[in-house]
């Protein structure tokens, strides 16, 4: 089967038929597009340099034996054997380098072959230049050095030529010739500093702990933006209690070990042609600033911001939120799997095939075209047509269907015109659509790469991108579709994005889960990654009047953020965080470090069904208000209908995300337009950001492979309990002391309302009381318990409405004014 190219392009000249052709190719390849060559010449580099480095180990220990090949004329019979393990030819190659070279330097060599060995074979993440540089300089220096030291010693004739070889003997003679013994000593001693230096800078630190001892310094909070003072601290100077222990501000040595383990060396500066050879998997992070000029700091007297020397500012050691789990580490790639399948591929001659049946129907209405491009997606290819002058668009457009019909697929839909693009375009389904794995989005350098605050992925575009997004940005997401078109697998994906990318000291997640059965997976990070009330048994919501007091407690924990960017005089949470990290706001007076949090909502529709207005108005003012202070909702509903779906909703959610659904109606109520009844399904989605749409397949993350990162996450160390939301209380009132037993000393604030209610319409139906005050079921049921105790309306007689038992508003006027005396 022929491999198809993306952006295969459809020049058709002057009468003729339209032809299928690729883009022109360069008649010779450069040597290192060729893959198949590159990957043997890395694949001979690597085991060259293994082959180095065991014959140079051998050679250490079989050295003298072996003396005699070097000059026997008989060496290279079958009757004379090597001791190194490498053999004559190992033997002579390692006498080359370090019997007669470089003596023990020379084991730089092998590394520096094994470096561009492992370059050749695309292993990603090798500082190529830097190795280099550190193995030439080191093979000198090292050589000079150990000809120098052990020329005057026993060990002057190890290895034929002693440990520094012929390279180091002579050039260290050489060294103390021009120089004294003394002086080409304290030149070697400043090149092996200078040149540890530039390997590692702690090498720094190092030589100051001998050199000098660093004296405390205690981390400074400067005063508050709107009080312009600092708080008085008094720090005990060593010299003035000995019984005062010092301490370094500096991160500890297990830190930096945990830090160098995942290969973030925040301290290091890099070239730039390290940072273009840096690794796609590894997450860049900010660490502290160096601390190579720590002073000890005392405040007397109060002080303002500005009057505070720069390099006090500039020298304070940074508040990191993630110490209190500085060994957390990020699911590995490893847990995901790769769903691709190797026969889900565009032949050519289903190109050919789908785009004489497309001109073909064009023809039949007399519409011509210049040129077609073929764009090959993973489950869609879209055919961009270049129309003659003079052919209407609407013209195009309105052969949908007729185009549908000659191709015998569904999901045909046309773009008349293309955003940004002269042309018009029409997708038509793959015959053997490819599964878009959520490994193959997470490893991709557009996501590793992202510097999104919360990134998200979603799965591929029409034209093999991956698309990601920032959620902090949209900043509220609505998900809605048909039952199985992909719904659960699309929040899997952005909560799996989510956990690859952020600490969990940086993310908190709110599941809602009306079916009980979609996210609770996720119970096992409950120590670090989810919030919930403080007296609520389980992490994932399932029940509808937990699920309205935990939004009113994310309404409470809003205004209280928004009181203390208040107080910090800042506008969003990055530039709050930005201050409380740099030390700027003082813990004592309330300032904390404030994670983001993301509401997860499965199935919105149940929610509005069963509570009403008690779920809506608190979703509505967290999607006005909640952005600016890191709150954002993910909402799904499988009921795309103006009744859930409202229009307060809509106006605060500009992005959307539209699985296939039914009818052409569904689709205008997600996205104000057609389009989402015309997708293929199984992931296939369009999503609208405000400005543009975009048809994505999404990412299939499989149960298995979310299990898995839960478990991976929820094995390590956590936090004692889950992040703790402000706590709430009901506005309405329960039951009384026991069952059957009401409260009229607690009565609903509703009450008195849903009583005229009653009275005016003469009918004693929690269905009346749901409608007309737009209350849910559970709440609508205890106000007519109470109604029926205090006396208006009747028991309950089954089927039929409870029987009210006043007949006027006066009387009910009177009632109520007792009942308020009580």
């Amino acid at each position: 089967m022929a491999r198809i190219k993306k952006n295969v392009e459809i020049d058709l000249p002057s009468g003729q038929n339209p032809v299928l052709t690729e883009p022109g190719k360069p008649v010779k390849r450069w040597f290192w597009k060729d893959e198949r060559l590159r990957f043997l010449m890395g694949l001979l580099v690597c085991l060259f340099a293994a082959f180095t480095t065991i014959a140079m180990f051998s050679y250490v220990f079989t050295w003298a034996e072996d003396q005699s090949l070097a000059q026997d004329p008989d060496a290279g019979t079958t009757e004379v054997t090597a001791g190194n393990a490498a053999g004559k030819i190992g033997y002579r190659w390692a006498h080359l380098l370090v019997g007669t070279y470089f003596g023990i330097a020379a084991f730089f060599l092998p590394f520096l072959f094994g470096m561009w060995g492992l370059y050749l074979l695309k292993v990603k993440g090798l500082p190529l230049l830097k190795s280099f540089i550190v193995s030439v300089t080191g093979l000198i220096l090292l050589s000079v050095t150990l000809g120098f030291v052990f020329t005057y010693t026993s060990w002057q004739g190890l290895l034929g030529n002693g440990l520094g070889g012929l390279h180091g003997f002579y050039t260290a003679r050489w060294l103390e010739a021009e120089m004294g013994i003394a002086g080409t000593a304290l030149l070697l001693f400043f090149l092996l500093v200078m040149w540890g230096v530039l390997i590692n800078k702690r090498v720094i630190h190092f030589l100051e702990q001998l050199f000098s001892r660093k004296k405390n310094v205690e981390p400074q909070y400067l005063a508050d933006p709107e009080e312009g003072d600092v708080e008085t601290q008094d720090i005990v100077s060593p010299e003035d209690d000995d019984d005062v222990e010092t301490q370094d501000i500096a991160p500890s040595g297990d830190d930096e070990e945990e830090i160098d383990e995942e290969g973030e060396e925040g301290e290091e500066e890099v070239d730039e042609e390290e940072e273009e050879e840096c690794d796609d998997d590894v997450e860049p992070q900010d660490f502290a600033a160096d601390d190579d000029d720590e002073i000890q700091l005392e405040v007397d007297e109060k002080e303002d911001e500005d009057s505070i020397p720069a390099e006090i500012l500039n020298n304070r050691t940074l508040f990191d939120p993630t110490l209190e789990l500085s060994g957390y580490k990020r699911p590995p790639l490893d847990l995901l799997s790769d769903h691709k399948s190797a026969t889900a591929r565009v032949s050519e001659t289903e190109l050919e095939k789908n785009k004489n049946k497309i001109v073909k129907t064009l023809n039949n209405y007399k519409i011509g075209i210049e040129k077609i491009i073929a764009t090959i997606g993973p489950t869609v290819t879209l055919y961009e047509i270049v129309p003659k002058a003079g052919v209407r668009i609407s013209a195009i457009k309105r052969l949908e269907d007729d185009i549908a019909l000659s191709l015998a697929a569904l999901g045909i839909r046309i773009i008349a015109p293309i955003p940004g693009k002269g042309t018009v375009g029409i997708e038509v389904p793959n015959e053997h659509p490819e599964t878009v794995s959520m490994l193959s989005v997470v490893k991709s350098a557009k996501f590793q790469e992202a510097k999104y605050d919360l990134p998200v992925v979603l799965g591929k575009t029409i034209s093999n991108e991956t698309y990601a997004f920032d959620l902090a940005k949209m900043p509220h997401l609505l998900v809605a579709g048909a039952t199985g078109q992909g719904k659960s697998v699309g929040l899997n994906a952005i909560l799996t994005s989510l956990l690859y990318k952020k600490h969990p000291a940086e993310l908190k997640f709110v599941l809602v889960d009306p079916k009980k059965v979609e996210l609770t997976l996720y119970s096992k990070i409950e120590r670090h990654f989810l919030a919930k009330l403080p007296d609520a048994d389980e992490s994932i919501m399932t029940d509808t009047q937990k699920v309205v007091y935990t939004l009113k407690s994310l309404c409470k924990e809003m205004d209280e953020r928004y009181d203390l960017l208040k107080q910090a005089q800042v506008r969003n949470i990055k530039e709050y965080n930005e201050r409380f990290a740099n030390r700027r706001l003082n813990p004592q007076k309330g300032h904390r470090y404030l994670p983001y949090i993301v509401v997860v909502i499965d199935e919105f529709a149940d929610l509005i069904m069963t509570a009403g207005r008690e779920v809506e108005d608190p979703i509505a003012r967290l999607a006005q208000l909640a952005r600016a202070i890191g709150i954002h909702l993910v909402i799904a509903t499988q009921r795309p209908t103006t009744n859930i779906i409202t229009g307060l909703i809509k106006a605060n959610f500009p992005a959307r995300v539209a699985f296939r659904v039914i009818s052409s109606i569904d689709s205008r109520t997600i996205l104000d337009t057609t389009g989402a009844n015309q997708l293929i399904g199984r992931g296939d989605m369009l999503v609208s950001t405000g400005n543009e749409m975009i048809r994505v397949q999404c990412a299939f993350v499989d149960t298995p492979e979310v299990e898995k990162i839960c478990e991976y996450i929820g094995a390590q160390r956590g936090y004692e309990h889950a992040f703790y939301l402000p706590e709430y209380t009901g506005e309405e009132s329960g039951d009384g002391n026991g069952p059957g037993e009401v409260d009229l000393n607690r009565r609903d604030k509703m009450f008195d309302e849903a009583a005229r209610v009653v009275v005016q319409h003469q009918q004693g139906s929690t269905s009346l009381i749901q409608r007309k005050l737009n209350l849910g079921y559970n709440r609508a049921g205890r106000i007519m318990d109470q109604l029926e105790a205090a006396g208006i309306v009747g028991p309950f007689e089954g089927s039929k409405a409870r029987q009210v038992l006043i007949s006027d508003l006066d009387t009910l006027a009177r009632k109520l004014n007792a009942l308020n005396t009580l």
